[in-house]
């Protein structure tokens, strides 16, 4: 009896366990971010219906699930004061950070090698930089200063460029594209959730908005003056000929929308405005994506 009893506590263990392990992936995050590197590989005609891909896919994965890992490795005492990260793995501590980082050295490890030996060392490097960034710059940063945003963005925007590179060996204008449009895209998204989450942020000592007085004004008009970047940017892919005018016009429209919601923030300056804006980045950049290899069919 007391035999079952232990055999029974060890599989609900081995539960809890596997079960926080893949918390700590985030996998929401984990995958629109290969979403977003699938979408730079696609565009340069390869198809999805290969080995290849379905290897960019994974390599993408274990790298940026790598990234996620360190960042709550690095954050689990900020994270025990928020509300919504209370509950993350390494604050309830049924996983150890012995157990995250030997999890994130297996994940980092495998993923840049698939970088390295599937496909070609400028993609392998940039993934590189994209964890290092991401890990060790944005995350402490984040209870430093706003410039945090900028520094975090720039991981944030090479998953395309990633995609891109991995199928051509090569940079030049069309990543380079891909990287601006997602760089910029990503000033009103975390900027919206940084005002909606503002007071939760400040538990923590996590400064994200632009200006020193918070939810105001100077925070407001940055959101739309990054937001205002999209819609030339939306265009730059027809005019140097990697799509056609039809998602061209696709981006125009989403852009003018996404917009539209700032100014509805500068004019409100609420929690409300903040979440249309935070919504409208979830839809913006895969619509825009989706339609630019539409596109190219």
């Amino acid at each position: 009896m007391s035999s079952n009893s232990a055999d029974i506590g060890f599989m609900k263990l081995m539960s809890l366990k596997a079960g926080a392990y893949i918390k700590l992936l985030k996998m929401r995050l984990t995958l629109l971010v290969c979403f977003s590197a699938a979408f730079g590989y696609l565009l340069t005609g390869h198809a999805w219906y290969n080995v290849q891909f379905l290897w960019l896919l994974l390599g993408g994965f274990m790298v940026t699930a790598a990234s996620n890992i360190i960042n709550q490795i690095w954050e689990k005492n900020s994270d025990a004061l928020m509300k919504r990260t209370e509950q993350r793995p390494l604050v309830t501590e049924v996983l150890s950070v012995n157990e995250a980082l030997l999890f994130t050295l297996l994940l980092a490890f495998g993923g840049f090698a698939i970088f390295v030996f599937k496909f070609n060392l400028n993609a392998a490097f940039l993934s590189l930089v994209s964890l290092l960034l991401y890990a060790f710059a944005y995350t402490p940063l984040k209870t430093k200063s706003p410039i945090a945003v900028f520094v975090g963005a720039i991981p944030g925007a090479l998953p395309p460029m990633i995609g891109w590179v991995a199928a051509t060996g090569h940079y030049g204008w069309e990543p380079g594209i891909l990287f601006a449009i997602q760089f910029f895209w990503q000033f009103p998204h975390f900027w919206a959730i940084a005002w909606v989450l503002d007071e939760d942020y400040k538990k923590a000592g996590i400064k994200l908005l632009p200006s020193a007085g918070g939810r105001d004004m100077k925070t407001a008009f940055n959101i739309m003056i990054y937001t205002l970047l999209l819609i030339p940017l939306g265009f730059m892919p027809y005019v140097i000929g990697m799509t056609g005018i039809n998602s061209a016009l696709v981006a125009l429209v989403a852009g003018i929308l996404f917009l539209a919601q700032t100014f509805y923030l500068m004019r409100e300056g609420s929690n409300k405005a903040a979440k249309l804006i935070m919504f409208g980045s979830f839809l913006y950049l895969p619509v825009v994506q989706i339609a630019y290899l539409l596109d190219k069919i």
